[in-house]
């Protein structure tokens, strides 16, 4: 549609690559808007936007600028990653350490050992991709979760052991993933050796020293920074981290989650993440879409002899189905053995669909890993089942949070007899008490924080005070 205007500025030049991450942040904007409405998430929205306007539907996109944005993938997947480390607090785990560890290691048995007999041997997809799918299995995705848990305001045993097992099981599915890349890049090559496999785990090794390391010096250089500063630093090191695992041949995952885990207990600062997680959307946003432009959306629905007998689709179906039973049977199971309660035995597992975002990542990782068409049956695969299981999966946790009792809906009341003035002072209270949190926070201020904090000095019931008397002389 846009290929004359793409000839005459030329492919690749700068003009062509500036209007195309334009269009994929507005259009891709514009999509969550739709998903919006239909109580979606927006990672739906991007990835869907990839679909429909890349090569394979309206093909807005230069197959230039969508092969140039490799490095975007691993960035975002350095934030991901990164977000993930703030649910693994050591406080929460230890607490659980026990009930964690059994329901982590029952849901990943169950999930794995059923996905890879489905791939395997019933849809009969070759033993290298078979493997690589069933090491992805079972990662959940932390920021579907963790966003109804805090939209809803969950407390309690059920959402401690619930944001624990997901980060364990993330760390776990990338300790698997990158053994499983050894192994299928062996059986690829025809030749799988004890170097082949120990080589990426001890690489695996290096990178989460590394990532304990990171988080500590991200800690030393917290100290008394401003807001733009810390910033700044962060994504400094948490980039740093990423060149590195890429230069060494592996996957940074693993290392940024590590330094997000260890940044967290050393010095439980939420804040950092917050900051993190404001700067991120543009850049999770180009990610997912590329994702989507990468898509092959009619490989669904063709006949692949090399890979399976019937249509992708039919895979993709028959696997979100294992998949979900294998996360609720695995968790369920370890609950029982662990003596939990009917609500956790019932409901564990159906917090845990939400896949999408890590599980596209690593699909992703995959495909460059992969020759021929077996990386690209493995990413329509996963980026398939993440959609379906982002529509859904975030309904289903919020209903085992509702029906676990971590939060009850309750009708706001309003007090009619609460006085215009009786609210301003509760707010004005309410005021003062961030305002005294952030003096006492150990970071510095920039000239223009210290002037509004000069100027929230003055005496909060006097300000209010004298708005009411310029009303009243109106």
């Amino acid at each position: 549609m846009l290929n004359k205007l793409y000839e005459q500025l030329g492919y690749s030049s700068v003009a062509v690559i500036i209007i195309s991450i334009s269009l994929i942040l507005f259009l891709g904007f514009f999509a969550t808007r739709i998903t919006k409405l239909l109580k979606l998430p927006n990672v739906t929205a991007y990835v869907a936007t990839g679909v429909i306007i890349g090569p394979f539907c309206l093909n807005l996109i230069p197959q230039t600028v969508i092969g140039g944005m490799g490095f975007i993938s691993d960035i975002a997947l350095a934030f991901i990653s990164f977000g993930i480390g703030e649910f693994f607090k050591v406080g929460v785990v230890k607490k659980n350490i026990k009930s964690v560890t059994v329901i982590t290691l029952m849901g990943i048995a169950v999930t794995t050992v059923l996905i890879f007999s489905l791939c395997y041997f019933v849809f009969g997809l070759n033993l290298a991709v078979s493997i690589i799918l069933a090491s992805i299995s079972f990662v959940v995705s932390p920021v579907s979760t963790a966003m109804t848990i805090r939209q809803k305001d969950a407390k309690g045993d059920f959402v401690d052991n619930l944001l624990s097992v997901i980060a364990c099981n993330d760390i776990l599915g990338l300790i698997f993933f990158s053994i499983a890349i050894s192994l299928a890049t062996g059986l690829t090559l025809g030749s799988v050796t004890v170097k082949n496999v120990l080589t990426p785990i001890l690489l695996n090794l290096v990178m989460m020293v590394l990532g304990v390391i990171s988080g500590f010096i991200l800690k030393l250089l917290m100290t008394k920074r401003s807001n733009d500063n810390r910033l700044i630093v962060s994504i400094a090191l948490l980039v740093l981290l990423c060149g590195v695992g890429s230069a060494i041949g592996v996957s940074p995952l693993l290392g940024c989650m590590i330094m997000g885990m260890v940044y967290i207990n050393v010095s439980g600062d939420e804040k950092l993440f917050k900051q993190i997680r404001y700067f991120s959307p543009p850049i999770l946003l180009i990610y997912f879409v590329r994702s989507g432009l990468n898509f092959d959306i009619g490989a669904l629905f063709v006949d692949n002899s090399s890979v399976t007998a019937l249509p992708l689709i039919v895979l993709c179906i028959f696997f979100i189905i294992v998949q979900m039973l294998g996360k609720y049977g695995g968790s369920y199971i370890g609950c029982k053995l662990m003596k939990k309660p009917k609500e956790f035995k019932n409901y564990f597992g159906l917090a845990l669909i939400p896949q999408a975002g890590i599980a596209i990542g690593l699909a992703d990782l995959a495909s460059r890993y992969l020759v021929g068409s077996d990386g690209n049956t493995v990413k329509t695969i996963i980026i398939s089942v993440g959609l379906i299981c982002e529509i859904f999966g975030p309904l289903l946790a919020d209903f085992a949070l509702n029906k676990s009792g971590s939060y009850h809906a309750q009708a706001t009341v309003v007090d009619e007899g609460f006085s215009k003035r009786q609210r301003h002072e509760d707010l004005i209270k309410k005021l003062n008490d961030i305002k005294q949190e952030i003096k006492d926070s150990d970071y510095y201020r920039s000239d223009s924080e210290e002037a509004f904090m000069e100027l929230e000095d003055e005496e909060p019931i006097t300000l209010y005070n004298r708005n009411k008397n310029f009303k009243n002389r109106r």
